[in-house]
Order: C-alpha cells, then structure tokens, then sequence
C-alpha cells in the first residue's frame, strides 16, 4: 500500500492538473463557485434571523462570519467524502484498460479538495479582516484539525467507492444522507449544551472534528476536545479499513467492468 501511494504521486498529480482545469475551464464563474454556496447560505440564514422566522440563538462570533466559516468546513467535509466514489466512477474507461496505482485517483481528488479549500481561505482571511476577529497562536493547529475532518470523509468515501462503482444509486443517495446530516451538525448554529436533540449533536462525529477546527482557527478555546479525540481515532480506523477494502475490491470491480 506504501509503496502504490509513492508510485502515484506523478499520474495523482498529471490528474489533479487535468481535473482542475477541466472543471473551471467549463464554468463561467471559475473559481467564484467556490464561496458561492457559503455566502449565499449565509445570506439567507442571517435574513431569516433577523426578521425572526428562525431562532438560532447566539454565536461565539458573528453570525455572518459563523455561518460562512462553518459552511466552508462543511462543504470541505462533503468534497472529501464525494471525492473517491466520484474519482472511481470519473475513472472507469481507464480502469477497464490501463494498470495503474489505483491511489493515484484518491490522491487526485484530495489534491482537489485542498485546492478547493485553498480558494475559500481567501473567503475565511476575508471574514477575520471585515468583522475585525482576532487571531491566537492556536490558529497554527487549525489546519491539525481540518485534515482530520478530511480523514473522516475520506474514509466513508473510501468504504462506499467500490459500491458506487457499480451501483449509479450511491451517488443518488448520498444527498438524501447528506441534508439531514447537516442539519445534527452545529453549521448554523452553536452545538445546544443539553436535551435529546444536543446529544445527538455530539453523537455526531463531525461535531467535535468541525466545532475544534473552527474554535481553533477563532477563539483558541476548545470545548470538544475529548470528543475530538476520539471522532479522529474513528476517523484514521475508518480511513484505512476504507483503503484496505478499496484496494481488495478494484479487481473485482475491474473485472466487472470489464466483462
């Protein structure tokens, strides 16, 4: 496995070129894709708040730059969890005919999500600058937490890639899993400190790995730093039963493909 994710970096990184440039190539915004599904989350989400249609409390930090931060994360989140099924499915004619690491679409895909995350760092450097937010030295360790969030994703990606492959219906469901997820993870507002609906919230895995890596990147003050402990050690388990089921089943898919 060590030594395929070493053979992979050139083809990965020939891959991720490819893919960047095709993506942005075809759009007539580029790169503006990237901060509008925050904003535009944002701008709805402090609407309805004003004008009292929702009652989502208050926040450690402005609520527009909440909001946008968060949903930056998210959206991070997704990217990374999306990344391998849509790489196996992006990368079948190439499969049935060329031998190849087969690390080298993940490694792609993870490139993008960088790249993509990369984009709406401007966006986040924005917010600290407009709203005035301070900076601590924790700051440094935010990007500790953000792969680890990545991780989490990565690995439920890695588990359903070889069942997306060959079943169109994953990726039709994925966004039916994905919606209410959002909605038990604290996005658009701070994790509730109690009651039925707050324990859900830190059942979430994504709640402490999202929660520490905004708190870091903001106040420094960490209020799930248990939960992060172990949301990561699920994350890094996940991660590489996911690789390891990725590689035993892409023969077998191949194969399928194939005949």
């Amino acid at each position: 496995m060590g030594r395929d994710l070493l053979a992979s970096r050139e083809l990965a990184w020939r891959l991720l070129v490819r893919d960047i440039s095709a993506q942005y190539r075809q759009s007539l915004l580029g790169v503006f894709w990237a901060f509008v599904p925050p904003v535009v989350t944002a701008v709805g989400l402090v609407f309805a708040r004003n004008t009292g249609v929702v009652n989502l409390g208050e926040t450690e930090l402005p609520y527009p730059a909440y909001v946008m931060f968060s949903m930056a994360l998210w959206q991070t989140f997704v990217e990374a969890l999306n990344g391998p099924i849509a790489a196996v499915n992006a990368a079948k004619p190439m499969l049935a005919k060329i031998n190849f690491p087969r690390e080298a679409l993940l490694l792609a895909k993870l490139g993008e999500v960088a790249f993509n995350f990369g984009i709406k760092l401007i966006l986040i450097v924005g917010l600290f600058i407009w709203f005035q937010m301070p900076v601590t030295w924790a700051v440094l360790l935010a990007p500790v937490a953000l792969v680890h969030l990545v991780m989490f994703g990565t690995g439920i990606g890695l588990l359903l890639s070889p069942l997306g492959a060959l079943y169109g219906d994953v990726q039709k469901v994925l966004p039916m899993i994905v919606a209410p997820w959002l909605l038990v993870t604290p996005v658009i507002y701070e994790a509730p400190k109690g009651g039925l609906f707050g324990r859900l919230v830190r059942l979430n895995p994504v709640t402490p790995l999202l929660v520490t890596t905004r708190e870091l990147a903001t106040t420094g003050v960490l209020t799930e730093a248990s939960g992060f402990w172990w949301a990561s050690g699920l994350a890094l388990g996940l991660l590489l039963l996911g690789w390891m089921l990725y590689r035993l089943a892409m023969p077998f898919i191949v194969e399928r493909m194939s005949s």
